[in-house]
């Protein structure tokens, strides 16, 4: 009965630690009440027979522990039994006080009821009237825990106790007792705080939704963020010059006349081939509407040739037939500036040559940064 019984309860120990072990790591954020607690205990014993004495008997203790970890709990005890000695032998009774500490290894969450394992060791303090003695002793069982309020707990053991005691009957050589148990398991102090979780932090805004700068480029493609209000930008969102260029839109000599300033006559105006500065023309109306945030100013020269104040207002006319001309193609009046004139100031080219005064005779776009 002794020592098969107590091979097969290490072998099942073991397997159990070994699998608490596991329960352990596994939990990412383990939590647990950490508190001390106090277990009184009572219970029974079922006597190895070769103790010569009654084979059941009852015991009373009382352990001091806590848990170390969610499935793990550690307890310092004393228990108390004494048995009545067969007649046979001569009577009596035969007592054990043992000293010892227990692991218990605990499976399933904390609000069900827990399976778990049980080993400890312990010195025993023998007491009869043949001998009164110390000896080793250990114990392995498995057992259940509920927990019943937020400070207290339940618990029922099985399991069996080995004493190597080899004093009391000089002819045995320990004893081996299979016991049953009940705890009442009291903690001390404030229940642990309930763990707090800190919420996930929100996604990031989608960037391609944002214009942080409004100019025009979502944020996840602008690589230029900040930029001052009603900076031009190019698809980088980066400050880009945008440069309208109206050179080659050249006007006949004295043209356009008083009355010709119609969008619809600007062909009448143009120096020969008229396609060429049309083309130009509409490039420029195309620019503006691919960069809806440039404004421009719409400004007319000509050449040095004729007076001063009739160059003036052929400069006017000039800018005024290409105003309009943009305009009744799609570009709103309010980006444009203008129209002025400058006469033949700021020529482009030399006055003294035909090809040079047909080269002032001229509009410009001129952006507004």
């Amino acid at each position: 009965m002794k020592r098969k019984g107590l091979y097969f309860v290490i072998a099942l120990a073991l397997g159990g630690v070994g699998a608490a072990h596991a329960q352990d790591t596994a939990s990412a954020t383990p939590t647990y009440d950490g508190r001390w607690y106090i277990a009184p205990t009572v219970g029974g014993y079922y006597n190895d027979t070769d103790r010569n004495t009654n084979s059941r008997q009852v015991y009373y203790g009382l352990g001091v522990g806590k848990f170390i970890a969610p499935n793990t709990s550690i307890d310092l005890f004393i228990d108390r039994t004494k048995r009545d000695i067969d007649s046979k032998i001569g009577g009596g009774n035969w007592s054990n006080n043992n000293f010892g500490a227990a692991a218990r290894f605990y499976f399933g969450a904390w609000d069900a009821w827990r399976p778990y394992l049980l080993a400890g060791v312990m010195g025993s303090y023998h007491h009869s009237r043949f001998d009164n003695a110390w000896s080793p002793a250990a114990e392995l069982g498995v057992g259940i825990s509920k927990t019943i309020t937020d400070s207290s707990d339940i618990r029922a053991e099985a399991g069996y106790r080995y004493d190597w005691d080899d004093k009391t009957q000089p002819e045995k050589n320990g004893y081996g007792d299979w016991f049953l148990g009940f705890s009442v398991v009291s903690r001390f102090g404030a229940p642990p705080a309930a763990p707090t979780t800190t919420p996930p932090p929100p996604p990031p805004p989608d960037c391609s939704k944002l214009d942080s700068d409004g100019d025009g480029v979502n944020d996840c493609d602008d690589k230029c963020p900040g930029t001052p209000a009603g900076t031009i930008v190019g698809p980088d969102g980066c400050p880009q010059k945008v440069v309208i260029d109206l050179r080659g839109v050249n006007f006949k000599f004295d043209y356009p006349k008083k009355g010709h300033v119609k969008a619809g006559e600007i062909g009448k105006a143009l120096a020969t081939p008229t396609a060429d500065s049309i083309a130009i023309l509409d490039q420029a109306v195309d620019t503006l509407g691919r960069y809806p945030n440039v404004k421009v100013t719409v400004a007319g020269y000509t050449d040095s040739v004729g007076k001063d104040d009739y160059n003036q207002s052929l400069s006017e006319r000039r800018a005024q037939i290409v105003f309009d001309y943009l305009t009744s193609h799609g570009i709103d009046a309010s980006r444009l500036q203008g129209p002025i004139g400058h006469g033949k100031n700021d020529p482009i080219d030399s006055n003294d040559t035909d090809a040079g005064r047909a080269r002032n005779r001229r509009t410009e776009l001129q952006v507004q940064q």
